[in-house]
Formats: structure tokens, sequence, C-alpha cells
């Protein structure tokens, strides 16, 4: 049986805003290598979890641990996490080799690097060609490739991603999923994952956390979570609306009538 090391453990997390409960007490796990998706619509908590894991907001109560440690009190920088954001938040006046390079800059343990750190880093995820192009010389695809890259070169121990690929049309939406996995599988990255995109979990995920009104409806592999919902939520949220786009593939695995 593998043995799974957790990288980050949160514990009976709360927050509220003007009195109402944003997280009602939240508690999980992410193991080492893992990639988990927090799966729930807007207004569920998801983006307020993932703003107090990265230090941008603070907790009314709870720990975060990473490898054993309470990093709760740390700031950003000192807590071993990258973000990728929704908006790619890329600098238009700079290259892409210097964009990755500029977060490299700012550390002193690889200012000194940061060019040879930018360039091993754009070789791996295939951007090499276009490192010398600004931003709008580049597609919405290729923009997020290198807000990836930029996260990646900094080594971090956890990648947290906000709906990194919903701001893509449908073609480079579908083409990210499969450079994701692959960039996740490549640096053997540990990754939690913000959507409330039914089939970007799915396809994905190790595991999936479906969250509703600042709660944790259940938490299992995709497939677990098909065959086994927890409870009605589960079940219209993500079973029946997985079962709406995905019909014919449904009646090949035998999960809906012909």
């Amino acid at each position: 049986m593998e043995v799974l090391n957790t990288k980050l453990a949160v514990r009976n997390l709360t927050k509220s805003f003007d009195g109402k409960t944003v997280l009602n007490n939240i508690s999980f796990d992410l193991y080492e290598g893992e990639f988990l998706s927090i799966l729930g619509p807007s207004g569920c908590g998801k983006t307020t979890l993932l703003r107090i894991l990265i230090g941008l907001e603070k907790a009314d109560s709870g720990e975060i641990l990473k490898s054993g440690r309470d990093i709760s009190g740390l700031k950003s920088i000192e807590r071993g996490m990258g973000i990728v954001f929704q908006n790619y938040a890329l600098f238009p006046n700079m290259t892409v080799l210097q964009n990755v390079e500029y977060a490299l800059t700012l550390r002193k343990e690889t200012k000194k690097s940061a060019r040879e750190i930018a360039l091993r880093t754009l070789e791996q995820v295939g951007l090499t060609d276009q490192m010398n192009k600004k931003p709008s010389q580049l597609s919405g695809g290729q923009q997020q490739r290198v807000a990836i890259a930029r996260t990646l070169a900094t080594n971090p121990d956890i990648v947290l991603l906000d709906e990194p690929i919903s701001a893509l049309d449908v073609a480079n939406r579908e083409i990210m999923k499969k450079e994701l996995k692959a960039i996740q599988k490549k640096f053997n990255a540990t990754m939690l994952f913000i959507t409330h995109d039914q089939e970007e979990a799915f396809f994905l995920s190790d595991r999936i956390m479906v969250m509703n009104e600042g709660n944790i409806e259940q938490i299992d592999t995709p497939l677990e979570l098909y065959k086994n919902p927890k409870n009605q939520y589960v079940s219209d949220f993500v079973v029946d609306q997985l079962n709406k786009k995905y019909t014919d593939l449904l009646r090949y695995t035998g999960r809906a009538e012909p």
C-alpha cells in the first residue's frame, strides 16, 4: 500500500466577513505530489481559502501546517508556495524571459543564478522559442504558460492555481488542461487547483474537494465522487452536471441509459 506524505494540513479553518461565515471549520490534507482540485460555485469560499493559504488573508481561527510546521503567521514569501492567477499578472513591458527572471531576482538565494534558472524553466515548459517576445505577442494559452513557468522557477513546495484557465477560449482551455497535467508530472509538483468547472476538476485531479457555502461536502477521487456522491448536493452539482455534458461517454461506460 502506498504511503502518502502530507505536504499541507489545514485544520479547523474559519473565516467570516461582516458577520457572514465564509469558511466553516475547514479541515483537509494535501499530499506530496498530488493534484487536488477545490471545486465549487462562486461564493462557496474556495478563493478565500486560497488567499488564506498563500497569506493574502488571515483566518479567524485554525491552523495551516506545511510539512508539520505551522505557517499561519508567516508572510506570503516565507510560506514556500507559489500562485498562478487567472489574469496571468505578467509585466507587459518585459519579455517572457524577463518576466520569469524577475521573480527570481527578488530572492537572495536565486538572484545571481536568475537567468540560468529562468532559461532552464522556459525550456522545460516549451517556451524557449518565445522568450524574447512581449506578453502582447503571445496567445492567452502561451501567456498562462509563462505565468506557470514564473511560479515554477521559484521552486515552490506547493503551487496554488486560481482558476488559471477559465479565461481562455475553448480550444486553448483544452490545450492548457493537457499541458498543466504534463507540467505537474514533469516537475512532480504538489498542486492545489481552484475551479468551478466539473470537467476541469475531473480531467486534472488525483482528488477533488467539493465545497458549498463554506463547507466541504466531500473529498474523494474523481471516480469515487461520481460513483458514490456523499449527499444530494454532490449528486446535483457534480454527477448531474457531468451527465448533462457527457451523455455519450457515460453511455459507453454503462453509467447512463442508452
